[in-house]
């Protein structure tokens, strides 16, 4: 008797919370869909005032005083132009709502009413517009909203929460620059960690995300073959880099495709090759430059050592000087932490429904979030879904994909993914500092 009186309560217990869990999810989403109007203003705000990584001064500042305002104890400057905020709520765990700052450079093609006018001369002196072309803006608008939220209902919630504007994500350089100026040890190290990306081949109300490796190891890596320049009309008098180049594009594609293990996933891409000048000089160098992607950890030190031996093997074939070999903004895989990952999931199941949280497959695209877990921080980042099924219907009848993020022609739904994102987000780092118990 006891036993089954014991079974009552329980299933009493649990009709009782998830009952009141409904309730709140019902509350949340009346107050989202109050505060949506002048968050979408923010969006457009944020989407015609794009800047590339390191130089987001005017984004840093829009989002730090949107915090501010919110009543958060703001940072600015944060390894170079990150911001924190921070918002205590009594003894509990910290939670760690990370958003990215930058935008592209690439030259908007959307013709959207609030389209980005922005321009920038690029490195190489070429002008190029800038862009938020993977949706950096509607993370920003989102973390802004959940901000807000927060800090009305502390009521709902209890500990510390800890905002993070992060720079230069897309050089995969910010994590690291924020971590190295003392982010811990300067404004505590979370308990948890959270932040979504957008996902342009997601429905909107729909996110996904599965536990462990979800993005991939990156490195961007710069190669200078040499050679000795010379008339073109006398070949035997020179040592060609471009010979040689072309010889190592395609020496490089035999690395995946005949080294790695076919169970392991990597890429190699030669995304840029610049030599020569004019017709009939050859020149004294060619320039290459790779993006190398892959999961496991030695797999990624095998290609990049694989990389370098056939580049000195291309050179030495053709008694060229010896090739300048350059590794550059390299950033490890993102790893979803095996326990807090089935804990986010299951208050997104409760907030959004079982059908709207869907299994995430992993992807060769990076992200830098991945420094907060390697320093220590359980990590979970999950994609939310941006078109919206309308539009995703009429790709399917084009027989299209849409538009992917990184391209000019990408655009968010942005009211339905905010208002997913908000709730998804609202929900999952609520249920990781819940109030105490009467």
């Amino acid at each position: 008797m006891k036993s089954m009186a014991l079974a009552s309560c329980l299933i009493l217990l649990i009709l009782s919370s998830a009952a009141i869990h409904a309730q709140q999810t019902t509350q949340t989403r009346e107050w989202i869909e109050s505060q949506l109007p002048d968050l979408l203003n923010t969006y457009a705000h944020l989407h015609q005032h794009p800047e590339l990584s390191f130089h987001e001064t005017a984004t840093a500042k829009f989002v730090g005083q949107a915090w501010r305002d919110a009543g958060y104890t703001v940072t600015e400057n944060v390894g170079g132009t990150g911001v924190v905020a921070m918002l205590n709520n009594g003894s509990g765990p910290t939670v760690m709502l990370r958003t990215d700052l930058d935008a592209l450079p690439v030259t908007e093609a959307t013709e959207l009413p609030y389209a980005s006018k922005q321009t920038v001369v690029t490195a190489s002196g070429a002008t190029s517009g800038v862009m938020h072309a993977c949706g950096h803006d509607i993370h920003m608008t989102n973390l802004i909203g959940v901000a807000r939220y927060f800090a009305e209902h502390r009521s709902l919630w209890q500990g510390t929460l800890m905002l993070i504007g992060q720079p230069a994500e897309e050089r995969v350089a910010g994590a690291t620059a924020m971590l190295e100026d003392g982010l811990f040890a300067r404004f505590g190290k979370p308990e948890y960690a959270l932040a979504l990306h957008c996902d342009s081949e997601t429905p909107t109300g729909k996110v996904a995300l599965s536990p462990g490796y979800s993005l991939a190891n990156v490195d961007s890596i710069d190669i200078t073959v040499k050679g000795k320049g010379g008339h073109g009309s006398a070949p035997e008098t020179t040592i060609d880099p471009i010979v040689q180049a072309a010889e190592l594009v395609l020496s490089l594609q035999t690395i995946v495709s005949r080294e790695v293990k076919p169970s392991q996933p990597a890429v190699v891409t030669i995304g840029s090759i610049h030599g020569g000048t004019k017709h009939n000089i050859i020149g004294d160098s060619c320039q290459l430059q790779l993006t190398v992607r892959s999961y496991a950890p030695e797999v990624r030190k095998q290609l990049l050592a694989a990389i370098k031996r056939k580049t000195l093997a291309v050179a030495q074939a053709y008694g060229a000087p010896e090739p300048d070999i350059t590794t550059i903004e390299g950033t490890p895989a993102l790893e979803n932490d095996a326990e807090l990952t089935p804990l986010v999931t299951d208050s997104l199941r409760l907030a959004l429904g079982s059908e709207n949280v869907l299994p995430a497959l992993p992807l060769m695209a990076s992200e830098d979030f991945s420094q907060f877990g390697l320093a220590g921080v359980p990590i979970v980042m999950y994609r939310l879904g941006v078109t919206s099924p309308e539009r995703m219907q009429r790709f399917a009848e084009l027989g299209q994909q849409p538009p992917s993020l990184h391209t000019s022609t990408f655009y968010p739904d942005a009211r339905e993914a905010l208002a997913t994102g908000l709730l998804s987000m609202i929900s999952a780092a609520t249920d990781l500092m819940p109030p105490a118990k009467p």
